[in-house]
Order: C-alpha cells, then structure tokens, then sequence
C-alpha cells in the first residue's frame, strides 16, 4: 500500500466533494471529508481493500459496498468516478442537478457501483445483512469442495443517525445471532450528529454493545491509514461466525478546519470555504481537480481487479462445466428467470374447498417453491399464523446457510430492510410474512422496495377486522389503502383460493416492484361463478366479472377479498341485472387497457356499490359519485370476527339496503 498516494487520493476525493456540494449549494459535506482516508482504503489498496471490477460492477463475487449514510453521497461518487466506474468528471459536477446519475442520496441501477438505495438511516445496515445473507445462502447453495464461486464480503459504512435507528438494531442483533461473518460494517464514529455532539443523544460503549450482540469489534483511528488497512485485512481473513464492526474514530469535516469536528460540519456550510480548503489540502486552484498521479494509482488499481475477476470467471467456467444443473439454476436466477409454465405448476382447488386464503395462500408457496428454487421465505415468529413456510426448505441459519425459512424473530423493521438488501443482491427472490396491522413497521423498507423496483412479495395475514377478540389494536383498517397509495406497489386482497393463486404466480412474474398480498384469517368459500383460469387470470389483471348478470345490466357490485362473498349473496335477492366485478388488486386494474377496464366498469352503469372492511375513499374512483362505498372509516372492536363484521356493517344485508337506497 502506498501510503503517501492514499494520502494524496483522500484529499482530492475531499476536494471533489467540497466542490460538488459548493457547486449546487447543498449536500453534506461530513461524511465524505471525514471518511475520505477509509474511501481511500476501500477503493485504492488492492490488498486489503474492496475486491471489484468497475467494468463488471455486477460482478457475482465481488465485495458489495453499501452506504448506509446515504447523505453522505459524495463519498460514493468520488471514490466510484476515481476506482474506474462509470462516473464521469461531469457526473460528479452534476451532483444534485436534474437528470443526473448523481442524485442527494444514492439510487440503485441510477449509478454504477450504488448497491442499495439506502434512504433513511439505519436501512442500509438491514440491507447489508440481507446481502450478507444471500452471499452466505449462495456460498452453501453454490460452492462445491472442487469449486468456491461465492467468497465475497459485504462492506458497509454507518455512522451515529445510522445506529440510533431502531432498525439498525434488530438487524445487527439478526446478524450476530446467525454468524453472518461475512459482513463488514465500518462505524464513523466522529461524536457528532446534525443537530449537536452525539454525547447530547448517546453514550453507550459500542465495543461492548457490538460484542454482547455476537460482533468482533475493534476500535481504530480513522485517518490512519495503516490501521484502516489493517482492520479490513482482519475482518476479511477472521471466518470465526462473527459479523465484524470497525468503529473508526474521525473528524467530521476535516479539511475544513471552520467546521471540523462540529455539529456544523455536517451539512453545506463547510463549503462556503472551498477556495481556503483546497488550499489547505495541497490542491492548486481550480475545481474538481484529480492528479495525474491519482489517475495513473487508479488505472493500476483496475488492472489488479480485472486479473482477479478473469481468474475468477476461469473457476466458474470450470465450476460450470462440472455443475451444469447447478449452472442452470445459478443463471436463472441471477436472470430472475420465471417458469412460463408456472401456473400449470401450481395445482387447483377443489370446487368445495373453503378456508382461509392464509391457508390456501400456505398451500400456494408450496408450489410456486418448487418451481422456482430461488424462491426463499421468512417471518416474524408467526410462521404458524401467516402459514408460508417453505416445507422441506430447511432453516436459514449456521448449521444451514442454505436453508430457505429465514426466522426473523419479532423483528419487522429488519425483515423489511434485509429482504430489500437479498432483492438488491438478485440472487434470489424473497419473499417475507407478518400480520397485516404490522406492515406499518415494515413500510418505510416497502416503500424502498418500490422507489427501488424491487421484486419483494410481503405475506400480510390476519387482513381485517374479521381478526376478531384481539380488537382495534389488532384490526386493520387503513392498513389496506396505507399501502395502496405506494406507487409502484401492488396489492392484493384475493377473495378465495384461486385468486389467491392468481396473485402469488402474478407476483412471481413480476419483476419491476414489489407485489403485498392482504390474506384472512376468517375463512372465505370458492366462488365457482367463474372458471379456476378467470379467477386466476382475473386476480393478475387486478379486477374482473366473477358472477356476470343474465339480464341488462342495471348494478355493479364492487370488492375485494372476503367481503366479495357478500357482493355474491346480495345480487341473488337484486335480481338478474345485476353484476359483481372482484377487485383483487386496484393497481393492476388501473394498468389496463381502457377498453378492458370499461368492459369490466361500463361507463353506462352508474349504480355501483363498492363494499371493503377498511377506509372507504380509494374505491370512489370506481363507484363514482352516483355510487356508494360502504366502509369502515373508524377502528374495530373486541368482539368475535363475524360479530365485529355484522356490527360495523359487513355484510349481505347492508349491500342490498344500500343498492335499494340508489335512484
């Protein structure tokens, strides 16, 4: 390692930082200033530091980086526009502009070498786990005694708003407790948060806290460069089943010594200083200015990556051709590769079967497991009530890495972030369970998945207020529409088993976001008014005719999962006029043709009641004001299911009264 060209690469990568956030007069200059000799480390020393290609930044072995401190972006883009990858000189001018591949925080697939759209703080810790499993899944999965195709580690950087987020916890806690040895996390530890000196917020020994959660830990100063080094180099070669934390100790800001070390440093004032920064660092006049020397470091650097990516495709060549059925499902996977004939893979149900859809929806997984190997599951300690454990899958865990059931405990927030960071990885496809009320703590990392476009499929059992006896705390009623409003999410609530089934292959099939499925706990019966391939088909266009009137058409019937029994019963006392479209999911409905939505919703049919036990004003898009909504627009009660359904107007009866009501 050449210490003094580190040195000088650290400076610049500050340099380009201040003139980037000076540039467009926002940003956050803390982070990259303070952590500009580890950047350096990571990127530049070829013995210790990242293993990666910039020109195959999807290498499958490559060390993955992820920064959980995502307004500390001009880290990133310095360190990724200097290594080699595709970020120009003007990209980095563009910081923050419109259009750029540089945005405030950053973004997956907007910016070569940016592995997890991070966000808030404490979610790229939970991703790195969610890659640290995967590598380790993949390792067990893949690797053979003659072959190790998979080896790689997760490097994530975190500072103090990072840890003090509750998810960040339950995370590092699931990481320790399944030795996911693999996992790097650096700590910048400079004693500072935005608003004060970390002391104001916190005070605990993060050696201690680390290591009472199963962590090696070690303390370092993180402007040494030897130290930085040297602590990579033995959590990289330490395979003692134990997550590693680096708590680097740095000077937010340093290079600007107006605001170094201070609360001050951590945002865009430091920049009003760059012209006496750049001058103090040793950079000549002029912004944005990368050495010869740098340059000439750097291109040797890449060399040393591209030697190591072509031995490694040598072994996996070998690996290949030795493992062919191993191969296959390897390139299916990493290709998100779906059978076409899915749906023939999952067997139907019998006319008469009647359970909840959490039930069928159990007997679904089972299948679509079976067809698509990389299909992996988990739950937050209620695999018994959410009903999607993977039979004969195994246990995620030390004694089974590749395992395929990964027990979360009572750790939503985390589930949520590490199935984000196996997604962003792609080399499987995951898929996680909880009751419906608790999605609120999932939502921020639902949220990601959908900003990200990422292929998660959440369980959400236990759907409404048919709960019952636990009561309001546990009845959801908003929750349903809450997520509705997500773009890019899609939300089922299937009415029976069939479209339960129709929902699962739909969410198996899509591969641009993530797919919610609502299922009950009350059981429905199956609706043979239309055949097993309507349903299915209509559960993936999102709507459709189940029961169609025999006479002109004079009323439509809207809603979705158990309440459609309802919509059933009351156009048999309506009359013959009268239609009941189930609505599974509003998103994929509103994706149709116009001509297939207004075969389905006829603009000439203006009597039109819609009927859904949670928050009415979603579905007045489809009733229209003519129309009506019947609802439930306040929390539930503590009774039995079917009493609380009854009480707050669920049923049969109340369709009809309120179809009389229409002119």
């Amino acid at each position: 390692m050449n210490s003094d060209l580190l040195t000088q690469t650290a400076n610049e990568a500050r340099g380009l930082a201040i003139d980037a956030v000076h540039t467009c007069s926002s940003g956050h200059l803390g982070l990259p200033l303070g952590c500009a000799e580890i950047g350096a480390v990571l990127f530049g020393d070829a013995d210790n530091g990242l293993n990666y290609n910039p020109a195959e930044p999807k290498w499958l072995n490559r060390d993955r980086f992820i920064l959980s401190a995502g307004h500390g972006s001009m880290f990133i883009y310095s360190w990724l526009h200097l290594s080699g990858y595709a970020v120009s000189i003007d990209d980095v001018r563009d910081f923050r502009k419109l259009g750029s591949i540089t945005p405030g925080h950053p973004e997956f697939d907007e910016t070569p070498g940016v592995e997890a759209t991070t966000g808030p703080l404490g979610q790229g810790i939970g991703n790195a786990v969610g890659y640290a499993l995967s590598g380790k899944q993949a390792a067990a999965k893949f690797n053979t005694a003659e072959h190790s195709i998979f080896d790689h580690h997760i490097v994530a950087l975190a500072g103090d708003g990072c840890l003090q987020e509750g998810v960040s916890r339950e995370a590092i806690a699931f990481a320790g407790h399944n030795e996911l040895d693999n996992l790097i996390l650096i700590y910048d530890s400079n004693d500072v948060t935005l608003d004060a000196m970390a002391e104001v917020t916190q005070g605990e020994n993060s050696e201690e806290y680390f290591t009472s959660q199963g962590w090696q830990a070690v303390t370092i100063d993180g402007h040494d460069l030897a130290a930085v080094s040297e602590a990579l180099q033995a959590a990289k070669t330490s395979n003692n089943g134990k997550p590693k934390v680096i708590i680097a100790k740095t000077e937010i800001g340093r290079g600007i010594p107006e605001v170094a070390g201070t609360a001050k440093g951590h945002g865009e004032g430091g920049a009003n200083f760059a012209e006496s920064a750049r001058r103090g660092l040793g950079l000549p006049d002029g912004a944005f200015y990368v050495s010869e020397q740098t340059q000439s470091y750097f291109s040797e650097r890449r060399q040393a990556g591209e030697a190591a990516y072509d031995a490694w495709c040598a072994t996996y060549d070998a690996w290949a051709a030795a493992n062919p059925e191993l191969s296959h499902e390897l390139e299916a996977s990493v290709s998100k590769s779906v059978p076409s004939d899915l749906a023939s893979q999952v067997p139907e149900f019998s006319a008469d079967y009647s359970n909840a859809t959490r039930a069928s929806g159990g007997d679904v997984i089972q299948s679509v497991a079976k067809a698509m190997p990389s299909l992996i599951t988990g739950s937050a300690d209620l695999y018994g009530s959410t009903k999607n454990y993977i039979k004969e899958g195994g246990d995620f865990g030390p004694k089974d890495f590749a395992g395929r059931n990964i027990w979360y405990g009572i750790r939503e927030h985390a589930m949520g972030a590490i199935s984000n960071g196996i997604a962003y990885d792609g080399l499987f496809r995951p898929s996680c369970a909880t009751f419906a009320v608790f999605a609120d703590y999932l939502r921020p990392s639902i949220r990601l998945a959908a900003l990200a476009h990422l292929p998660v499929t959440y369980i959400l059992t236990h759907d409404s207020v048919g709960v019952g006896e636990d009561g309001p705390t546990h009845q959801p009623v908003e929750t349903v529409s809450g997520l509705r409003v997500i773009p890019g999410l899609d939300v089922f609530r299937p009415a029976d088993p069939e479209e339960t089934a129709g929902a699962w292959i739909a969410s198996m099939q899509r591969l641009d976001g993530p797919s919610a499925l609502f299922l009950t706990r009350q059981t429905v019966p199956t609706y043979n008014h239309a055949s097993v391939s309507a349903r299915r088909d209509g559960a993936a266009k999102g709507g459709y005719i189940l029961k169609k009137e025999t006479a002109d058409l004079e009323m439509i019937l809207l809603a979705s999962g158990s309440e459609v029994e309802h919509c059933i019963k009351a156009a048999d006392q309506l009359g013959d006029g009268v239609r009941v479209v189930s609505m599974p999911c509003m998103e994929r409905f509103d994706r149709q043709s116009d001509d297939y939505r207004a075969s389905v919703l006829p603009s000439s049919c203006t009597r039109r009641i819609a009927i859904e036990a949670g928050v009415s004003p979603l579905w007045i898009k489809y009733t229209g004001l003519a129309g009506k909504v019947l609802g439930i627009d306040r929390f539930g009660i503590s009774a039995p299911g079917d009493i609380v359904m009854a009480e707050l107007g669920m049923t049969p009866e109340h369709v009809v009264n309120a179809a009389k009501s229409l002119a």
